[in-house]
């Protein structure tokens, strides 16, 4: 069975085997045992009520986990957030954020990352803007070493409006303990905006371009998350909650909730593992049984409003400057990472685009 037939039925998605595992052993089921002590959850109704059971500790946010030992609380994170809102709307008023002679050909998503570290936040400092690097994912103790050495360094910006809000809050910040605190939060807060937006827009690329013209973008995303969702697995830690809500679950069982599976249930959806964004005429994506790339209706991400807009304006720009896949691009790699996404995609315009 396909776990994805794009659009171009020429390209292959090849899928980290544990990830092409859950596919092939456990698609249609509603709970999995997939360690001695965590349970798989891809069920609708049954991660409909473990989800609500209740709100989601610490530990189990995926942005805003304690840093550096120190708690983030959903006061603190909740104004962090709306920090960098205030930066991304500030781009998006901007009189042309997205200028006609933008080239985004080339490798993607790391082309549109770029685009949207320069666009979001401008003129920072460079101690700052290099925690945006892909290249910080690879080992979280090179995060740190950026975070200690930028924090020590002197001749320290100061706040004002040249700076995003985001910068300000640490170009606020007094001692060396809160300016290194101040860049993990600069990293926690912007660098998921710009991975998530530019994976997504990667994502429906590979699947689905070029498209149709009477699709949507937001269609076309929507569809692109359902069958690579941002975030493919949701943890909850064990919690008494839960095995009064199904006798299959233990009291020592942490559990997986499972969207890569969820959003492919056959009982769900027609057509599963197809590409499909002309579904979504019909759905609405905040009520639809099973779908879930920003989390339950009770606690959703809270970047989805910045995610949305920015990912409709860069796809927008490449439909109407003729950007597609490379044509000879037949696989693309979706590595086991938290953020779910093809490696590379090679984009270019429609009659230059070079052959992979």
């Amino acid at each position: 069975m396909p776990s994805v037939i794009t659009r171009n039925r020429n390209r292959t998605t090849v899928f980290a085997p544990r990830l092409q595992a859950l596919l092939d052993d456990h698609l249609g089921k509603d709970l999995v045992r997939l360690e001695p002590d965590t349970i798989g959850i891809a069920g609708a109704e049954l991660s409909d009520r473990i989800l609500s059971a209740r709100r989601a500790t610490e530990t189990e946010r995926p942005t805003f986990k304690p840093l550096h030992g120190r708690s983030i609380t959903k006061t603190e994170a909740s104004s962090v957030m709306r920090t960098i809102g205030k930066d991304v709307r500030a781009a998006l008023e901007q009189p042309d954020p997205l200028p006609e002679r933008t080239d985004l050909s080339g490798p993607w998503p790391i082309t549109g990352h770029r685009f949207l570290r320069d666009l979001v936040l401008r003129d920072d400092p460079l101690r700052l803007r290099v925690l945006m690097s892909r290249t910080l994912e690879i080992d979280p103790r090179l995060t740190w070493t950026t975070i200690v050495a930028g924090a020590a360094l002197p001749l320290r910006p100061a706040p004002g409006p040249r700076l995003t809000h985001l910068a300000n809050l640490f170009a606020e910040a007094g001692s060396y303990h809160d300016r290194r605190y101040a860049m993990g939060i600069y990293r926690r807060a912007a660098a998921p905006v710009c991975f998530t937006v530019s994976t997504l827009v990667a994502n429906a690329l590979w699947l689905g371009s070029p498209f149709d013209d009477d699709v949507s973008n937001s269609a076309i995303l929507h569809e692109a998350m359902r069958l690579l969702p941002p975030s493919w697995n949701l943890l909850r830690n064990r919690s008494p909650e839960y095995p009064a809500i199904d006798a299959r679950i233990g009291h020592g069982d942490d559990l997986l909730m499972l969207p890569l599976l969820s959003h492919r249930d056959p009982a769900l959806w027609d057509a599963p593992h197809e590409f499909r964004p002309e579904r979504w005429g019909g759905l609405d994506p905040d009520d639809t049984p099973g779908y879930l790339p920003f989390g339950h209706m009770s606690e959703r991400c809270w970047g989805r409003h910045m995610v949305m807009p920015l990912a409709e304006l860069l796809l927008d720009h490449i439909r109407r400057t003729g950007l597609v896949v490379a044509p000879g691009q037949r696989t693309a790699d979706v590595p086991l990472v938290g953020l779910l996404g093809v490696k590379t995609v090679h984009v270019g315009h429609r009659n230059k685009v070079r052959h992979v």
